[in-house]
């Protein structure tokens, strides 16, 4: 294999690593760290437009179709709430650094 051949390889995992984003694992669940930034917006925005109470002891962002698919199953846990939580937790700027053991795919 060429020097130059060994590069574009070494570039192509790199991309390719890149391309798959960061997970983070946490109870079983596996999601996107950006799935998670999603869940921050939503969070906020039903926070600075409130909205009538839904019944039950699923949080609010669960019914929100914005939610992204991967987060989902999270809202069929009896520990929704903390579920999500915790991923906010979790995600913080030491997730992206990859300081922290629930983070993958860095």
């Amino acid at each position: 294999m060429s020097r130059s051949q060994l590069w574009a390889t070494i570039v192509l995992l790199l991309l390719l690593q890149s391309a798959q984003g960061v997970y983070i694992k946490y109870h079983g669940f596996q999601v996107q760290l950006e799935s998670v930034k999603k869940l921050n917006e939503l969070e906020e925005k039903q926070m600075s437009n409130p909205q009538p109470r839904r019944s039950g002891l699923l949080p609010a962002v669960c019914h929100n179709p914005a939610l992204p698919s991967d987060l989902q199953p999270v809202c069929a846990s009896q520990e929704a709430a903390s579920t999500f939580k915790a991923l906010r937790t979790i995600a913080t700027d030491e997730c992206e650094l990859c300081i922290n053991v629930a983070c993958t795919g860095c």
